[in-house]
């Protein structure tokens, strides 16, 4: 059987789902960062039950996936499913001077995350960890080297030494999330821990989520004054 039917039908599914501004302000809140139901319920001033009506809509339509926080264990975050929203251009979270990424070690995801970020934005950014390793993960080193990228100089940094009051701060990891303070402007990635299963292919596979979210990210953010 031909696959083009049901690509067409997929595609219509997501139009519908779409088509309703309440599902659309949801994909627009998860465009450049996940939330938990309740932080998105709060940011969109609606109610449980109509919020998780919506959500199993665009769940059914392909795009919302739902993970478990690797933090808070009871908690779960909501995010868009890669790939199907290439077409849509998201709402820039304003200019900023620095893009600051932090995860807990400093040692892989908030490297690979600077690391892909100075190759593509002429703003400048910068990784941190609320509780920093002593040294960057060989596997990072190896990942970010396969894809022409050098962490072998880096080092790590305590978040608490590096945020400045007008950074954008990315947190790519649930427990960084959870952990720091709210900054005004702040998004999260919930980019689970290569080093958790400590294999190449979990590395590759951060290194591409991140990817993917610095290329949609990157177009969007205008520069801040210097």
């Amino acid at each position: 059987m031909s696959t083009e039917p049901m690509s067409l039908v997929g595609r219509a599914r997501v139009h519908a789902a779409l088509g309703e501004p309440a599902r659309l302000a949801i994909v627009d809140a998860l465009l450049l960062g996940d939330a938990s139901p309740g932080e998105l319920g709060r940011q969109l001033d609606m109610t449980t039950n109509l919020l998780a009506h919506h959500l199993n809509v665009l769940s059914g339509a392909g795009l919302v996936d739902r993970v478990r926080s690797e933090g808070d264990r009871r908690r779960t975050y909501l995010r868009l499913r890669r790939g199907t929203l290439d077409l849509l251009t998201p709402a820039a979270p304003g200019p900023a001077r620095r893009v600051l990424f932090v995860c807990t070690h400093n040692s892989a995801r908030s490297q690979l995350a600077a690391a892909l970020w100075a190759r593509c934005s002429a703003i400048p950014a910068a990784s941190a960890g609320t509780m920093p390793a002593t040294g960057v993960h060989p596997k990072a080193i190896a990942a970010a080297a396969r894809h022409g990228l050098d962490l072998a100089g880096a080092g790590t940094a305590d978040v608490r030494d590096v945020l400045r009051d007008d950074d954008l701060v990315v947190a790519v990891c649930d427990i960084a999330h959870e952990q720091l303070r709210e900054p005004t402007r702040r998004l999260h990635w919930s980019v689970p821990d290569p080093a958790v299963s400590d294999t190449d292919e979990a590395f590759e596979a951060a290194f591409g989520d991140l990817a993917a979210r610095v290329d949609r990210l990157a177009p969007a953010l205008p520069a801040g004054r210097r």
